[in-house]
């Protein structure tokens, strides 16, 4: 293909469509494949089962598809499964999973992940989600859609990030992050509802809903799971009903204080 410069190593059993342009010095594997119209810059690596979908652009120095950093990984099948319209900033490095989280890490689509960012073994990112510069994005992280990270963050693994939320810059997070919510520090906790994202998205009166239950969860002096089961039994609406799903089955507990959210 002429759109694969002459110093890349592409292995001859790898699935490159023939739009997809390949930069130098990229080495890819042999498992590896990647449809049209994604562009692959010079000095990459990648290997292992990896699936890259359309139209998206990696940067130089990125490495995908090695395998996780889990001691107990031994050897077995598993995967790295890249949507379509990706953007993926210089020196970012994402495993494929293991055993113990569902054997795939997953990209979903028109996401984002700047440069120096690090996504372990089994995230399962959504769709259009934003990590700025530096972030450490532990094994097993799930996040929903519509998410931004701020820079130099740090996410512990296992942890839930909920849709239309926004992590603030320099964030130790712990715990999990309902849909909705702003949170920030060291440890990272709930600061407000992110309602500057959720104009851009949400009608009013959805809005209004959701503040009102994040005040009766949140705010009230009743435990937040026994908020959230009143609500889910007495709204209809289906944003509402989301957030206090979350708060409901969270695994890690939601970082927050009645002081700083009264």
């Amino acid at each position: 293909m002429n759109n694969i410069h002459k110093t890349a190593i592409v292995h001859e059993n790898a699935k490159i469509h023939e739009s997809v342009t390949i930069g130098a010095y990229t080495i890819i594997g042999s498992e590896v494949s990647i449809d049209e119209g994604t562009t692959v810059s010079s000095h990459c690596v990648i290997e292992g089962d990896t699936s890259i979908g359309k139209n998206n652009n990696i940067f130089s120095f990125s490495v995908l598809g090695t395998i996780p950093q889990d001691l107990k990984f031994d050897g077995e099948k598993t995967q790295l499964i890249i949507g379509n319209n990706n953007t993926i900033r210089e020196h970012t490095l994402v495993n494929t999973g293991t055993s113990g989280g569902g054997f795939k890490t997953v990209i979903g689509n028109n996401c984002l992940l700047m440069g120096h960012v690090h996504l372990g073994h089994d995230c399962i990112l959504q769709d259009n989600i934003v990590i700025a510069n530096s972030t450490a994005v532990a094994g097993h992280v799930e996040i929903d859609s519509n998410v931004v990270v701020g820079g130099l963050s740090a996410i512990h693994q296992f942890c839930k990030i909920g849709e239309h939320s926004m992590i603030g810059g320099g964030s130790i997070l712990v715990q999990d992050i309902p849909p909705y919510c702003i949170c920030e520090g060291n440890r990272a906790t709930l600061r407000a509802l992110n309602i500057n994202g959720l104009r851009r998205r949400f009608e009013r009166s959805d809005i209004n809903e959701i503040k009102k239950a994040y005040k009766d969860i949140f705010t009230s002096n009743e435990a937040i799971a026994d908020s959230a089961n009143k609500i889910l039994e007495e709204s209809t609406n289906k944003y509402v009903k989301n957030l206090a799903s979350f708060v409901k089955n969270t695994k890690r507990g939601i970082p927050f204080t009645r002081k700083q959210n009264g």
